[in-house]
């Protein structure tokens, strides 16, 4: 199995698992449609260039950030408003790999840890 293959299964395994997260907090749907597309808002850091572009995109498509807010959650008052966030946050990662899409090079937006994203 090729690598790329295996990081494909290990981001639908993370989708699966930060979905049935989500559903045993009882997630609400409408939250699930909002919070699942924010992390792509990061696309509009390539305004500013190639670099600021990929180290924003970057920053919001690792599980870095939704993991330290994972654990504020279940260190926090503000636990059961912010854990089925950071679920969507982690499912949306997921989702990417699962799909090939990976951390971006500071090539171009179509130049990935996974490989070029191929259009048409």
């Amino acid at each position: 199995m090729s690598t790329r293959t295996i990081l494909r299964v290990e981001g639908a395994l993370l989708l699966a698992a930060a979905l049935a997260g989500y559903r045993f907090t009882g997630g609400r749907f409408d939250l699930n449609l909002v919070v699942l597309a924010l992390p792509d808002i990061a696309i509009a850091g390539y305004l500013l260039g190639p670099i600021v572009g990929a180290n924003v995109y970057n920053l919001t498509h690792t599980t870095v950030l939704p993991l330290a807010l994972l654990m504020v959650s279940m260190l926090s008052a503000a636990g059961s408003f912010l854990f089925p966030i950071a679920m969507l946050w982690i499912a949306h990662i997921g989702l990417d790999r699962m799909l090939g899409f990976g951390l971006k090079e500071r090539a171009g937006f179509k130049d990935t840890h996974l490989g070029r994203i191929l259009s048409d």
